[in-house]
């Protein structure tokens, strides 16, 4: 599809199926290079980043690892409240472990952020960020990305997790919005 509608908003086709695939497949290959028995723990970030973290553990080619799930929300329509709200918190014993975060997109920076001082104060061995989508134009947080798909302008998205009020998760494809 070229276009679809949700809601009250258009959308343009951004980043198709496929390319968003090859970008998981590099960054599964750097993460089976350097997480090589390490015992990863993958910590995907619900909602947004389920369609990822699937991909991306289709790819990873470490039979020592684990993944487990947070949930976070900041958004109302298409735009960030600024505050970050924990809904689902983390249940495992992190102490000493690489863990490795799958985040959908990093904007702000802020949710981003605020997983890593959550995770900090579990004491784990090391933190690893990996985010699909980053949009350099919008972050306001200093937040050091160990694994970056594709940078993207500041146009608000959805489709392959991404979400515009719940709706849009399930396209394949990225889409753009056409107008605000």
């Amino acid at each position: 599809m070229d276009q679809v509608t949700l809601r009250d908003k258009t959308f343009r086709l951004y980043i198709p199926q496929e390319k968003i695939e090859s970008v998981i497949k590099r960054m599964a290959r750097q993460m089976n290079e350097d997480l090589r028995g390490k015992d990863p723990l993958f910590v995907c970030v619900l909602n947004g980043a389920f369609m990822f973290a699937a991909e991306l553990l289709k790819n990873i080619e470490l039979t020592e690892s684990e993944i487990t799930f947070v949930k976070m929300a900041s958004y109302r329509g298409i735009h960030s409240t600024g505050i970050i709200r924990q809904l689902i918190g983390l249940n495992e014993v992190i102490e000493n472990r690489t863990v490795v975060v799958l985040e959908d997109i990093v904007d702000s920076g802020s949710t981003i952020e605020n997983i890593i001082q959550q995770l900090k104060d579990m004491n784990p061995g090391e933190i690893k960020l990996a985010t699909l989508l980053l949009k350099p134009g919008a972050l306001v947080k200093k937040v050091n990305l160990d694994y970056v798909g594709m940078e993207i302008p500041n146009d608000f998205i959805v489709g392959y997790g991404l979400d515009y009020d719940g709706y849009g998760r399930n396209l394949r494809d990225i889409y753009a919005v056409v107008e605000n």
